[in-house]
């Protein structure tokens, strides 16, 4: 298994990975040469000796890029490959997957359709190089009569990272699959093969850490979505403190979340309703919260039907608001998201709680002086085992932990990260309430914990290094709230770049 995982990853994964290696400084151009490679060497050793006869069928895709790089190989140790290439040229999307095609297309028969299952049947081999990754929807034409052709001709196929329709009943079963740098989520010995995995010099970093690539993990709604396009989130808090809960609520509206909705008590409510008008606000008791409220609150989010809900910031560490807290996350343990942040850290449900009720995540969003105040037991003393304490303590109290600090670590109980993304400038108050908004809005929008904080990290990161550059030191929790759209606008085109 690749030392950066120790599990597979997905396609979504894998996408983010690779446009983290580029950032990393390790060019598109080099990993396609060198996936090519790999492949050309997996194929030769199932081909009889040259000039045997080898079928590419290819699309427009990194994938294809591979492909017709691998092709490139075959050629030049004196086999005889020939490309169907199922869509035309001009729609290949990388300049690193056109480099490729354009260095055979002029040496190597190149035919611009789908095959037909007689143009394959006496190929030793077929070389499936048509999506890759890059597959997230049921096959379609002309994906479908190529694949349809492959199967037909009853040749062996190898393919590429992911075998073509892995998850659709349609899809190809090859003989054998390579799987560039990890093993794939998709995969399994029915749908894959043979599986073999072959390194493309992914640095280890572009997992272990986030990077630009994170953006790929963003929810983006279907086209004409319209009302209802997204999910909606429940931020329970406040109480002596209106400001944090008014921030987590307003940066989870940047996040893309159709509605947030903040619970707080009488007068609290006031305040953080002043905020905004954007926010939608509910004034449970008085003054703060205590066990008489948490009948009304539960009923308020069970009828609300959020797709997460974020509680503890700006409640206060009054113990009748405590004992309340700790109902209300006992109560919704396992059936919605949560993210506890701030005082609603003191009262997590116990390990057997969250086991008992395992479903929905709970995710814990600490400060370094939280982590050491509430998780004394397994806070480490030499920051170097930071990363080992956090991931040990997460699996120990069945918990996603968000440890802030520098650098953020992510850990579910078995994969680590960190994030290293932000300024210095960010440490000044409201900033942690806007990333649990974030985090919390991902969540809502059905992100799965290490995606959602992953994304919420190095987002929230992105946003306050914009604003630090323009305003230094003089930065606040409100400038980075404003900046999320930006950023997050940033983001996306980049990643739509590198695909």
């Amino acid at each position: 298994m690749w030392a950066a995982s120790p599990r597979p990853l997905s396609s979504e994964e894998m996408v983010v990975v690779e446009q983290n290696a580029v950032a990393l400084g390790v060019s598109l151009d080099n990993l396609m040469e060198n996936a090519g490679r790999a492949v050309a060497e997996e194929a030769a050793r199932r081909l009889p000796p040259p000039p045997a006869r080898v079928a590419i069928v290819a699309s427009t895709g990194n994938n294809g890029g591979d492909g017709t790089c691998a092709a490139h190989y075959l050629h030049q140790w004196g086999f005889s490959p020939e490309v169907w290439l199922i869509r035309p040229a001009a729609e290949i999307r990388s300049r690193a997957a056109r480099r490729c095609f354009e260095r055979i297309e002029r040496t190597i028969p190149v035919h611009p359709r789908a095959p037909r299952a007689e143009d394959l049947a006496t190929m030793p081999l077929v070389l499936d190089a048509l999506l890759g990754t890059g597959q997230s929807s049921p096959l379609r034409s002309p994906i479908l009569e190529a694949v349809d052709a492959i199967q037909r001709s009853g040749a062996p196929v190898l393919s590429i990272d992911l075998p073509t329709g892995a998850l659709d009943p349609k899809g190809l079963r090859p003989a054998s699959t390579v799987a560039l740098t990890v093993v794939k989520q998709e995969m399994n010995l029915e749908t894959a093969g043979e599986i073999v995995v072959r390194d493309i010099g992914i640095p280890p970093d572009a997992w272990r850490r986030t990077g630009p690539g994170e953006f790929a993990f963003f929810p983006v709604p279907p086209a004409h979505a319209g009302r209802g396009r997204s999910a909606r989130l429940v931020v329970i808090g406040g109480g002596p403190y209106a400001g944090a809960p008014a921030l987590a609520g307003l940066a989870a509206l940047r996040s893309g979340v159709e509605r947030a909705t903040v619970l707080a008590p009488g007068g609290a409510a006031e305040r953080v309703q002043a905020f905004s008008p954007t926010l939608v606000v509910r004034a449970f008791g008085a003054g703060r919260f205590r066990p008489t409220d948490v009948p009304e609150i539960l009923d308020f989010v069970r009828g609300a039907k959020p797709g997460a809900v974020a509680i503890g910031m700006g409640a206060g560490a009054d113990p009748e608001t405590l004992e309340a807290l700790g109902e209300v996350q006992r109560a919704l343990v396992g059936s919605v998201p949560m993210l506890v942040d701030a005082d609603g850290l003191a009262v997590l449900p116990t390990p057997s709680e969250i086991q008992s009720r395992s479903g929905a995540p709970v995710v814990a969003t600490p400060n370094a002086g939280e982590f050491s105040r509430l998780f004394a037991d397994a806070a480490a003393p030499d920051p170097a085992d930071r990363l080992p304490s956090v991931g040990r303590l997460a699996r120990e109290r069945r918990l996603f932990l968000v440890a802030k600090g520098d650098p953020d670590v992510l850990a579910d109980g078995e994969t680590i990260a960190e994030n290293r993304h932000h300024h210095p400038a960010m440490t000044v108050a409201g900033v942690g309430d806007v990333l649990a908004g974030v985090l919390a809005g991902l969540l809502a929008q059905g992100l799965p914990p290490l995606a959602a904080a992953r994304l919420a990290t190095y987002w929230v990161g992105e946003a306050g290094i914009a604003v630090a550059s323009r305003r230094s030191f003089g930065l606040i929790a409100t400038d980075v709230v404003e900046e999320l759209p930006l950023a997050l606008a940033a983001g996306l085109a980049r990643t739509r770049r590198a695909e």
